[in-house]
């Protein structure tokens, strides 16, 4: 059996990688695909209280679980989930990893600011309240307090120096139009890590949610081929 560890980012819920775990799932008869609400997430969720450190131990407990159940191991992060998930190549025998809009650095001013002017633009023509993506980010960042963001930023700080250590074939793929995660995150996920078998993928018309983006379809194909590839 075959199993996949999908991982959401900070503030989000498994439904950031929804279209991809689900596609894996239906398509996919011999894969046992896992997608945990981290601790502190979900709509029950509190991130007051909650470290970096237990993020990173629920990442471990599932992977752990996923190895002693199948035989083959892919773990797909999502932003922060991808600085967790390459924590996991990097310590654990996983067979492959895919990493979107992972978060090494964060935040990108410029398109920021563009993604607010949109904003702008859609609540002037009454239609920012069908922007199902925008309502959701837009409560999460308000009731996010600051000690969960302090947590966040000494995951990555923590995570950054196992990227050298990942040695597995790696898929990286990121939305040219980022406003949260800057281009330079990519690139440097892409030098830094040590797999002689990785590929970097930029997706012209994509923001940061990739898995809801307009090339959806061509996100998933990437993912599938990788997964599926042989390396001779």
């Amino acid at each position: 059996m075959i199993g996949c560890l999908c991982l959401h980012g900070f503030t989000g819920e498994p439904w950031e990688v929804e279209p991809v775990a689900d596609y894996f799932q239906k398509q996919k008869q011999n894969w046992l695909v896992y997608t945990p609400t981290l601790p502190g997430h979900g709509p029950d969720g509190n991130l007051k209280d909650v470290t970096y450190k237990q993020w990173v131990y629920a990442a471990e407990v599932a992977a752990e679980e996923l190895l002693k159940r199948c035989s083959t191991v892919y773990v797909i992060g999502f932003s922060m989930g991808g600085m967790l998930a390459s924590y996991i190549a990097a310590k654990y025998p996983i067979d492959k990893l895919v990493l979107l809009s992972a978060a090494a650095y964060y935040m990108n001013p410029q398109q920021l600011l563009q993604d607010l002017k949109q904003a702008v633009r859609l609540r002037l023509q009454g239609k920012l309240q069908d922007d199902v993506l925008y309502q959701r980010y837009s409560k999460k960042v308000a009731d996010t307090p600051m000690t969960a963001v302090f947590q966040f930023m000494q995951a990555v700080k923590r995570i950054r120096p196992y990227l050298k250590k990942v040695t597995v074939p790696t898929l990286i793929i990121q939305g040219e139009q980022d406003g949260i995660i800057p281009k330079k995150s990519a690139d440097y996920l892409y030098t830094t890590i040590s797999s002689k078998k990785k590929r970097l993928v930029f997706l012209r018309k994509s923001k940061h949610m990739v898995c809801h983006d307009f090339e959806k379809d061509q996100l998933i194909e990437e993912i599938e081929q990788f997964l599926e590839s042989t390396f001779s």
